[in-house]
């Protein structure tokens, strides 16, 4: 996972497309603001749809929709923008529709969930001959995360260290004009948690690493359920563990509360960070990989656990 290339690569029951995530391709911060910049190729979800099968010899290296063959442009459609860094999307069909789960990578204050059923993908082409006339395309019912003006529940902050307190430290909004002018237009999360969190029942997490609904019943409590997990969590003790947790979608569509799923499994003397999390087709079972290493020379340290009552 990569914040500064693809992140995931998913299939989706609604639309019979493959759906592509990008970071936002720059450094911390996403210093250009690509996420935002609708015709960047970074920073955004993307359907594909592969039944158009087009095959090109030596494709160019490119970073935006209008510098894509033609014949590429015809099979995109994009269906979000302001995207940090997602680690896949979760379908989950309720009523005849399909609620859609994925997170952000959070920058340094906070990690998010969002949902999200309806929404208006604006196909590359249209993209593209807006862009050749001057025209602003129509993003009415368009996605957006509010990414690099939001993290998350937050206006993206710098840290500053405070020198009335060298113990202390401020946060500055980063981008105010851009906060402004997303906070109304971005998707709030369903939920959030932080790196920093002193209260009881909650963890400081370190990065989002899996989304995934639960449809099954052999975990009671845990039907219809987002479960989410996060590397490590930030401060412990050696050895290193990662973390579990749910939320649900709330009848207000409020944001939503999260909580922790307490795992008993003897993981030994050896570090177990939770790298990814999985499902079934019908996701009524879900699988957590787990690696012993945050080196990926270090081989043979990974294992997929299914996760039971």
């Amino acid at each position: 996972m990569n914040h500064n290339g693809v992140n995931s690569l998913n299939f989706s029951p609604e639309t019979g497309k493959l759906v592509l995530t990008t970071g936002d391709g720059g450094s911390a911060y996403d210093p250009f603001n690509l996420s935002q910049d609708i015709m960047e190729i970074a920073g955004k979800i993307i359907e594909i749809d592969v039944k158009m099968n087009s095959f090109i010899d030596n494709p160019p290296v490119v970073t935006r929709f209008n510098e894509l063959p033609e014949s590429i442009q015809n099979m995109l459609t994009v269906i979000a923008k302001g995207v940090r860094n997602i680690p896949g999307i979760s379908y989950q069909r309720h009523h005849h529709q399909y609620i859609k789960y994925t997170g952000n990578v959070g920058q340094d204050l906070v990690e998010s969930i969002f949902a999200f059923v309806h929404y208006k993908p604006i196909p590359v082409t249209q993209l593209v001959q807006a862009s050749i006339v001057g025209a602003e395309p129509n993003q009415e019912g368009f996605i957006n995360f509010g990414w690099r003006g939001w993290e998350g529940t937050l206006p993206t902050t710098v840290e500053r260290g405070c020198p009335a307190n060298p113990d202390s430290n401020e946060k500055y909004i980063s981008y105010f004009t851009e906060t402004l002018e997303t906070s109304i237009l971005r998707l709030p999360p369903l939920t959030s948690y932080y790196h920093e969190d002193p209260r009881p029942n909650k963890f400081e997490g370190n990065a989002l690493t899996g989304v995934q609904a639960y449809n099954g019943n052999e975990i009671p409590g845990l039907w219809g359920s987002v479960v989410f997990t996060d590397l490590a969590l930030a401060q412990s003790k050696p050895p290193v563990r990662g973390v579990l947790a749910y939320t649900r979608l709330s009848a207000d569509c409020r944001q939503s509360d999260y909580n922790v799923i307490e795992t008993d499994y003897n993981f030994g003397p050896n570090a177990a960070y939770y790298v990814s999390l999985g499902a079934n087709q019908n996701q009524t079972r879900l699988y957590l990989g787990v690696y012993g290493s945050m080196k990926v020379a270090e081989l043979n340290q990974g294992t997929v656990f299914e996760i039971v009552r």
